[in-house]
């Protein structure tokens, strides 16, 4: 099959693009490389050892997008990656969140119906539920356009998007991943995570600390859970991207989510625990007030997916936390280094 990624430079995307080209099938690249290195895209061309074209431009941009397709395939899905994706970032500027992530989707689906693209795989997230849904949290738990935030809103409306036009269109396949805690990087430590400016997920929090010293601010030590710490469901990056190579197999017609995690939570300080096992390095914590909005325990009932995909995460948090580690003794400043 011929694969097009947007957004294919950054940390999932890398992954993806190289699992697909492992699995045969051939990938392009479309990213406005607003938020990565362009020397991703030569690890990744590297470990995927294909000659991967791409585009830089944002897919709002229809016009040149659809040259692209046009010259660059047929192709015959798409996988959604490219977005904005800060929480507290949607919050303070909720427009941009909206126009970029709910209007990327509408010009990316017009593209891909003049083209004939049969299958889009969208990026989703497990914020898109609702705030008390049951734990571990399944497909059909309550979810609602009145999220926490204006970045989960729009995972939503994209969301919802994709199923209505899939309805309409019965010859378009839709798939939207329900993303818990991506982790890890790829065992060749040439592509991982590569977070510009301040880290906001707590796995390159803990590598940098374990790199340079310091202390982790450990958010929160009184939940209601066994060591206090609050708990995440954390899915190695791997395991996600064959996830993505998983819905573009065996996904049914029509348009269906999963959850894409481990089903087992994971505390914050057994994953700080876990780093120090692969680092061998000692790394301080400290003690921090709980942040508004974070929910004590968050993890997926992941069986859907492992029904109608033949889909399992097989990676621990120890496995992703050594693979990390290699990516980051070998890249401490990232792709810039």
């Amino acid at each position: 099959m011929r694969v097009l990624l947007t957004g294919g430079a950054g940390y999932i995307g890398s992954h993806v693009a190289v699992v697909l080209a492992d699995a045969g099938h051939g990938v392009a690249i479309v990213d406005d490389l607003s938020g990565v290195s362009a020397v991703a895209l030569d690890r990744i061309r590297e470990v995927a050892r294909q000659d991967i074209p791409f585009l830089q431009a944002d897919i709002r941009d229809e016009d040149t997008l659809l040259r692209f397709v046009e010259g660059t395939g047929p192709f015959d899905a798409i996988v959604h990656l490219a977005g904005a994706k800060s929480v507290a970032e949607s919050v303070a500027d909720p427009l941009r969140y909206y126009d970029v992530n709910v209007g990327g989707a509408v010009s990316l689906i017009r593209v891909a119906r003049q083209a004939g693209i049969a299958q889009i795989v969208f990026s989703s997230s497990a914020t898109v539920y609702s705030d008390g849904a049951p734990m571990p949290v399944s497909e059909d738990a309550a979810t609602g356009l009145d999220q926490a935030s204006p970045y989960g809103t729009s995972k939503r409306i994209v969301e919802k998007l994709l199923a209505d036009v899939a309805r309409a269109d019965t010859a378009l396949r839709t798939v939207s991943l329900r993303y818990f805690n991506p982790v890890g990087a790829h065992p060749s430590g040439r592509i991982g995570e590569d977070p510009l400016g301040e880290a906001q997920n707590l796995m390159p929090v803990v590598a940098r600390a374990a790199t340079r010293g310091g202390a982790v601010s450990v958010y929160g030590v009184d939940y209601p859970t066994p060591d206090g710490t609050a708990q995440r469901d954390y899915v190695h990056v791997m395991d996600l991207a064959h996830a993505h190579l998983a819905a573009i197999e065996h996904a049914p017609q029509g348009s269906t989510t999963y959850n894409i995690g481990t089903g087992t939570p994971v505390s914050v300080l057994e994953l700080v625990d876990a780093f120090e096992r692969a680092s061998g390095r000692s790394i301080p914590r400290t003690d921090a007030p709980r942040r508004p909005g974070d929910l004590p325990v968050s993890f997926a009932d992941p069986s859907k997916a492992r029904r109608e995909l033949g889909w399992v995460a097989t990676r621990t948090i120890d496995e992703a936390c050594i693979d990390y580690w290699r990516w980051q003794q070998a890249n401490p400043a990232g792709y810039r280094s």
